[in-house]
């Protein structure tokens, strides 16, 4: 956490290239406040072909939990904030792992014995984790409150509501009970391809602006602009119901 890190990054000195990673990362917050994007939603035209296909289609279901990881911002900004001060790999692979594990266990589950959850309450409260680990990074909680949550039960947690956030969507769009375990089965191995291209994507960017000097310098910037978007998906979310009754 920030709190508990060196007041500077030991790195080579480039202002210019951390700035340039610092607005990547606070571009990626905004884009998480689009419209097509703050929900776990497919987009139409696969959930047109969701609709229409029967029977077995893993390469299908494979590419389309892929690009629903790829393109899901409400992920993408959670897993930043899980690794952003995670510095050996046997940590992340500890903290993406329970992250899988819950959006696995919830999607699979949910969508197999048909459990859904208002879509939007179940966004807000993914919105929520966001906003969870960008005050954990800056070490809110040890300040305000004096002790530190448990942050892997946390990830495994909000895992959880992520993967029912996915289910209750899926459930929405009918899919076809033919072929229905493998055809979850092989979206589900295509969430997991997909969060692992988007894991390299953000640790490459991430790796390259630790190196900076000014890292530390705006990482506490970077992390309450992803507080800011969590807020803002929880705050369309909550709107959201509030007009649909």
């Amino acid at each position: 956490m920030l709190s508990s890190l060196p007041g500077r990054c030991r790195g080579v000195s480039s202002t210019g290239t951390g700035n340039r990673l610092l607005w990547i990362f606070l571009t990626l917050g905004l884009l998480g406040l689009s419209t097509d994007v703050l929900a776990h939603a497919v987009a139409q035209g696969d959930k047109g072909y969701i609709q229409e296909i029967t029977g077995i289609n893993l390469i299908s279901f494979i590419y389309l939990g892929a690009k629903h990881m790829v393109t899901g911002y409400d992920h993408l900004l959670f897993l930043l904030g899980v690794i952003f001060f995670l510095y050996q790999m046997k940590h992340i692979a500890i903290y993406v792992s329970l992250f899988a594990l819950g959006h696995s266990t919830t999607m699979l589950l949910g969508v197999y014995f048909n459990v859904g959850i208002n879509s939007y309450i179940i966004d807000a409260i993914i919105g929520l984790s966001i906003v969870y680990k960008a005050l954990d990074n800056i070490g809110a909680y040890q300040r305000w409150f004096g002790f530190q949550p448990n942050t892997k039960a946390a990830t495994l947690i909000f895992g959880f509501f992520h993967g029912f956030g996915l289910s209750t969507k899926i459930i929405e769009y009918d899919i076809s009970p033919d072929g229905l375990i493998p055809n979850l089965l092989a979206f589900n191995v295509g969430v997991e391809i997909g969060q692992l291209i988007a894991l390299a994507m953000i640790l490459i960017a991430i790796s390259f602006w630790r190196k900076t000097d000014g890292f530390f310098r705006h990482a506490y910037t970077a992390n309450v602009a992803m507080m800011s978007a969590g807020f803002l998906l929880m705050g369309y979310q909550l709107t959201g119901l509030i007009v649909s009754q």
